[in-house]
């Protein structure tokens, strides 16, 4: 990015106080990571940003949105008046992104879709100049940031979005416009918002809102949910994938091992192998696919790509532990198809020691949270994971549960803030021959266990 102060307030219609012939090349809301020639911009939320311009001009920050109902406006500095300083952070992404054009890929679901991001990206790369969501940057905040971080030069953008409550993706997909949007999967996650999964799709489904004419959806369509929403929508381009042979795209010759799986599709012999393990990435692998296909990326191009991409880490990540056996480490978030997902696959794994689960509260779960908790219970047997290791206090029904199918001893149960005790009895209780899996919401923070227990 690169505009004179007056342009960008000219973008905004809002008046300059202070005014200087400087140009802006990025923007920040972190006034941590100001820079010379940087934007700044203070967003209200509990900590107010508006307390940090003088911090972001030291770091060398050349100009700052203000918002009008606040007093005392700099006068030590360029600063443009805005009524709301985030409205202005996304008027600016807006305007950058129609500058730019590029392609976007626009990804959501209730999990899978940072892994999903993140295969895209790998694949666009053998095609594009391409930029990805860092991290999960996937809000109202993050999207814009995203957006003004891209080269001028960007030919595909990937990008994540994200939703806590109805409205969010409507709102998301307007704002990135998608030449493709695609729906990993529909999860419990923020059941506590939508109260169903029937009105969590609805949610999903506001993401073609924003499609580009003859734009493309791709969905999960294994998930009947989705099918029965993209079913209503007669003249929309949409694709679907996912395990079962019913979908545009399907796997078979299906080889798992504990670090990696392979595949081939319907489509092509092509055998694809992606540097993670289980079914549900399998899926979220196709869903890269196909959009790779709409990128009218070669399946050669592709299967290169996807044995070499990047993977954001805590997600179905294999760690080597301090104890001698194996770390599979999926902290990032959980919800409880997420969390089954991954116990059914752990419970597979071949093993000459025991096998651990640690599982943390998954929240967002509202008045659904003890039900779904105590689901859990389904994919957790003794006779292949013999220890299991509860953190939280959402999490309580399914030690219910637990107590009377586990033999005395082989459930545990902790608060979150003793993660000193819980780290403890798993050194004492781990041997070198065994293998440890993590779930938890992100709120749980299992990630600090997972510091403790990896090797250096």
């Amino acid at each position: 990015m690169k505009l004179k102060i007056k342009e960008m307030a000219a973008i905004l219609n809002a008046p300059i106080q202070n005014e200087a012939d400087v140009f802006i090349t990025n923007t920040t809301f972190d006034s941590r990571q100001a820079t010379e020639n940087s934007l700044f911009v203070p967003l209200v939320a509990d900590n107010d940003g508006h307390n940090y311009i003088a911090a972001a001009q030291a770091q060398g920050a050349s100009v700052a949105l203000w918002q009008a109902d606040h007093a005392d406006v700099p006068t030590d500095m360029p600063v443009i008046i805005v009524p709301d300083t985030l409205a202005a952070y996304q008027q600016l992404a807006s305007h950058y992104l129609d500058q730019i054009n590029p392609l976007v890929v626009a990804v959501s679901g209730s999990n899978g879709k940072t892994t999903t991001k993140d295969f895209i990206a790998a694949i666009g790369q053998q095609k594009y100049r391409t930029v990805k969501t860092p991290e999960n940057f996937n809000n109202e905040i993050g999207v814009p940031q995203t957006i003004l971080s891209m080269p001028d030069d960007t030919e595909l953008l990937v990008i994540e979005i994200g939703m806590d409550h109805p409205g969010d993706l409507d709102f998301l997909s307007k704002l990135v416009k998608p030449d493709i949007a695609l729906l990993t999967m529909i999860g419990e996650a923020h059941i506590e918002f939508f109260k169903t999964r029937e009105r969590i799709a609805d949610g999903k489904m506001e993401i073609i809102n924003g499609l580009k004419e003859n734009g493309h959806l791709v969905f999960n369509g294994d998930e009947p949910l989705l099918n029965e929403r993209v079913a209503q929508h007669a003249t929309l381009n949409n694709d679907s994938f996912g395990l079962n042979s019913t979908n545009d795209l399907f796997a078979s010759e299906i080889d798992m091992t504990p670090l990696q799986a392979s595949f081939i599709t319907n489509q092509s012999s092509q055998r694809f192998t992606i540097p993670l393990t289980g079914k549900y990435n399998i899926a979220n692998a196709l869903a890269a696919i196909t959009v790779g296909h709409l990128l009218k990326i070669e399946d050669e191009q592709i299967a290169n790509a996807l044995a070499a991409a990047p993977i954001t880490e805590n997600r179905t990540e294999w760690l080597a532990g301090n104890f001698g056996g194996k770390i599979l480490s999926d902290v990032y978030n959980s919800n409880p198809t997420a969390a089954k997902e991954v116990l059914r696959f752990f419970a597979e794994v071949p093993t000459d020691g025991e096998r651990f689960a640690v599982i943390g509260d998954m929240l967002q779960l509202g008045e659904a949270s003890a039900a779904l908790h105590a689901s859990v219970a389904d994919s957790l047997d003794p006779d292949k994971i013999q220890h299991v290791y509860l953190v939280g206090e959402e999490i309580a029904p399914l030690e219910d549960v637990l107590r009377d199918i586990y033999p005395a001893g082989s459930v545990k149960r902790y608060a979150i803030a003793d993660q000193e005790t819980l780290l403890k009895d798993l050194l004492n209780d781990l041997s070198a021959n065994d293998m440890i899996m993590l779930k938890g919401s992100h709120g749980v923070h299992l990630e600090n266990i997972v510091k403790q227990l990896k090797a250096n």
